[in-house]
């Protein structure tokens, strides 16, 4: 569920299918997603040495395509088999397959793959579905191996060309983000908890200023 651009809709029924709601999503246009890796991902993994990552909510890969291009051996997971097979033609033509790992799983339903990582990512891992995070983002932090990291970036607020509530529950405060996580404070050092701005463009062509919330946490 990475991306740049979210185009925001009403909620579906709650008893929406998600893998149905995500295949349904990606096939109705050919990319959702710019195909750039997130800015707050590469700064911080271009900072690390390359080891193994699990990207969560991979969508069509920008984000995996670019860590292996870095040398990182990734285990790419999301709900949507259409996002899967975008992200794996992509990977086979940038020279990359052989460094990613395309996994379909319903993480809420099946839980996580089995491993420890040394970067765990989840970039706008959010969801018109309910998706609660402190059943997703404990779960992310266990998969962080001894010395790794536990990356998370949300939207900290709507797009300003949006029309939602900027105080909308959906757009969780850092801090809030960090309790759903809930770091033992003796096995976990917080490296990064606040916002980050950037510009970009709008729909219409305009440039406005969105907010993400960034939490990055190091397992001692």
């Amino acid at each position: 569920m990475t991306g740049h651009h979210h185009q925001h809709q009403q909620n579906p029924p709650a008893d929406t299918d998600p893998a149905e709601f995500w295949d349904e999503r990606y096939g109705q246009s050919d990319r959702i997603w710019s195909g750039r890796v997130n800015p707050v991902l590469a700064e911080v993994a271009g900072a690390l040495p390359p080891g193994t990552a699990l990207d969560l909510g991979c969508g069509e890969g920008g984000d995996a395509i670019w860590l292996a291009g870095q040398g990182w051996r990734v285990t790419a997971v999301d709900i949507s088999a259409v996002a899967l097979e975008r992200l794996t033609a992509e990977a086979a033509r940038a020279g990359v397959a052989d460094r990613i790992t395309a996994v379909r799983r319903d993480v809420l339903a099946e839980g996580f793959p089995a491993g420890r990582y040394d970067l765990v990512s989840a970039q706008f891992f959010q969801s018109p579905l309910v998706l609660p995070r402190e059943k997703v983002l404990p779960p992310a932090a266990e998969a962080v191996a001894p010395g790794g990291r536990l990356l998370v970036v949300e939207h900290g607020a709507p797009p300003p060309w949006s029309g939602l509530d900027p105080d909308d529950p959906r757009f969780a405060s850092p801090e809030e983000i960090l309790a759903a996580i809930g770091p033992d404070p003796d096995r976990w050092e917080t490296e990064r908890c606040g916002a980050a701005r950037r510009t970009a463009t709008g729909p219409d062509g305009h440039p406005g200023e969105l907010v993400d919330h960034v939490v990055l946490a190091r397992r001692r």
